[in-house]
C-alpha cells in the first residue's frame, strides 16, 4: 500500500509540518484519536508515504516508512511520555503537543525523504487527513478513480504476535 498523508502547513512557523520533513527535522508523523483511526495498524514499514499540504492539489514530497508504533488505551501520563519520548522525531510545537494528547496513537518514523515532480492531486468529497491506497495513480488527475476506504479497513496481519501485543 501507499499512503496519502495531509500535513498542516498554515499558521506559525512552529506548526509548518511539511516544512519541518523538507529541512529534515521530522521525521515521524503522529496521529491520535480516543480510539482506533486511520492509519493505526494500517501502516507498515517498507510503505511509501506521499505528503500534501492540506488545501492543495500539488503532492511534491515522498518518504519510506521506517518503523511504527501504535498504542491503545493510553492514560494521560503515557501519552505525555510517548509524545516526549519521540519529540525529537516528531518536532511537535506546544499546540500540537496538546492537539495530539489522545489515548490512542500511532507514530510512523519515516526516511529517504524525496522532493518528486509534482503530482496533481484530485481531491474528492469524502476524503479522511491520512488516505490509504494501492498506488498514488488512485488520487491523481486523469486517472484517479472514485476513493472508498476498502483499503482502510482494519486487517490483522500475520506476524505470529498477538493483538495485545501489537497494541504496545
Amino acid at each position: 500500500m501507499v499512503h496519502l498523508v495531509y500535513c498542516d502547513n498554515a499558521g506559525k512557523k512552529g506548526e509548518k509540518v511539511l516544512d519541518k520533513i523538507l529541512a529534515g527535522t521530522k521525521t515521524m508523523i503522529v496521529r491520535g484519536a480516543a480510539g482506533r483511526k486511520i492509519p493505526h495498524s494500517r501502516v507498515f514499514e517498507g510503505e511509501r508515504l506521499y505528503f500534501i499540504e492540506k488545501g492543495s492539489t500539488r503532492i511534491m514530497t515522498t518518504a519510506i516508512v521506517k518503523n511504527v508504533q501504535n498504542f491503545v488505551k493510553l492514560s494521560d501520563e503515557e501519552i505525555t511520555k510517548t509524545l516526549a519520548d519521540n519529540q525529537g522525531k516528531l518536532n511537535l510545537s506546544d499546540k500540537q503537543k496538546v492537539r495530539w494528547h489522545k489515548k490512542c496513537l500511532c507514530l510512523v518514523e519515516f526516511e529517504n525523504i524525496k522532493e518528486i515532480a509534482p503530482l496533481s492531486f484530485e481531491h474528492q468529497g469524502n476524503m479522511d487527513d491520512w488516505l490509504i491506497l494501492e498506488k498514488i495513480e488512485d488520487v491523481l488527475v486523469g486517472t484517479s478513480i472514485p476513493y472508498n476506504y476498502k483499503n482502510s479497513k482494519f486487517i490483522r496481519k500475520q506476524t505470529g504476535v498477538s493483538q495485545g501485543q501489537l497494541d504496545k
